[in-house]
């Protein structure tokens, strides 16, 4: 019998860290059954795949679009599990040269689905040839150099892209086009947010009361990632600082020692706004400057903080740049300009 004193703690942390990710896992859901909120996109999803599958055929290319953490990479496993074929995942960062696609694409078998996750950022020599891949199933590759290069056409299996993204209007139009299904993710309710902890809380065997899960829910930004990362430190603080199960007390000791506020703004959100009032005199104000100001990268605050600020009515864009609208100097406590017109700072945008 081993002794826990003689355990390697290495060992030990590699296999708690394991269980977390499984269970992280654990929370996607398998089915379109089970997907809960985006009904019209779930509805007009399941008819590709049906008619694909009556058919016998491979579904059509699927383009999935919307701000991160909504479930776009848990669609594309569902689309790979209801077609019943392999998924082969990779990042349009990943892919630098056409030989690195030419070598994905030449290892695909029979109604494979690939999914290219920020499929927007491929570099231009790859995204040419997904062109030619995607219509014709085929890629030309070019052996040799200058003169002397000769190029090989190479018959492809007909296969699947799902490409996801985060910003549809950096995708080239020619690209755009050669996907057969174009869905778009939207926000979740709190009501959606609520029933999808309810399923979370029961897979972790973590008993959560309704009332507390209305509360995670409503600070979530509805984003199911945030809502699932909430629920898992809730639950470590009702582990180690309540009885081990998630009320109201400690939903909400558990999001304040996170810094989640009443609106569900973090620390970058609280940041990005104070900068622009007390800065900037509530803007207008360019991306960059206001990234810096912050100590983040641009893409940082636009596609992560940016979204749920305009969603809540506390930032507005404008040709001039980001404007403070007063609501965003009332929720951070400070007393609201003279200068603020028509729920924004600075006067109007044209003056």
């Amino acid at each position: 019998m081993v002794d826990d004193a003689d355990l390697d703690p290495r060992l030990v942390s590699a296999d708690a860290d394991a269980i977390e990710r499984s269970s992280e896992a654990a929370l996607r859901p398998g089915n379109l059954d089970e997907f809960v909120g985006q009904q019209t996109l779930r509805d007009q999803l399941s008819l590709v795949l049906r008619a694909a599958t009556a058919r016998g055929a491979t579904a059509d290319h699927v383009l999935l679009s919307g701000p991160p953490g909504l479930g776009k990479t848990t669609l594309a496993m569902i689309i790979a599990s209801e077609m019943g074929a392999p998924l082969r995942l990779t990042s349009g960062p990943a892919i630098q040269h056409a030989g690195d696609l030419a070598a994905i694409l030449s290892s695909l078998d029979e109604g494979d689905v690939l999914f290219i996750d920020e499929i927007h950022r491929l570099a231009r020599p790859a995204e040419e040839m997904l062109y030619l891949a995607m219509e014709d199933f085929r890629v030309d590759v070019v052996v040799g150099k200058g003169a002397g290069a000769t190029s090989i056409p190479l018959s492809l299996p007909r296969f699947t892209v799902v490409g996801a993204t985060t910003r549809a209007g950096l995708l080239p139009a020619p690209l755009r086009d050669r996907f057969g299904f174009t869905g778009h993710l939207e926000f979740y309710e709190p009501g959606e947010l609520q029933r999808i902890l309810g399923r979370s809380a029961r897979l972790l065997k973590f008993e959560v009361d309704v009332s507390a899960a209305a509360e995670i829910a409503r600070r979530s930004r509805g984003t199911p990632r945030i809502a699932n990362r909430l629920l898992r430190r809730v639950r470590d603080w009702a582990e180690v600082h309540g009885s081990g199960r998630g009320d109201m007390a400690a939903a909400q000791e558990a999001l304040r020692v996170y810094e989640v506020d009443d609106l569900g703004l973090d620390r970058l959100d609280r940041a990005v706004l104070r900068a622009l009032c007390t800065r900037f005199g509530g803007g207008p104000v360019g991306l960059s400057t206001l990234a810096v100001s912050v100590g983040e990268e641009p893409e940082t605050v636009e596609t992560v903080a940016e979204p749920f600020l305009v969603r809540e009515g506390l930032m507005s864009r404008s040709p001039r740049g980001r404007i403070a609208t007063t609501e965003a100097w009332e929720h951070l406590g400070l007393p609201v300009p003279d200068t603020a017109q028509g729920g924004h700072i600075g006067g109007r945008l044209f003056d």
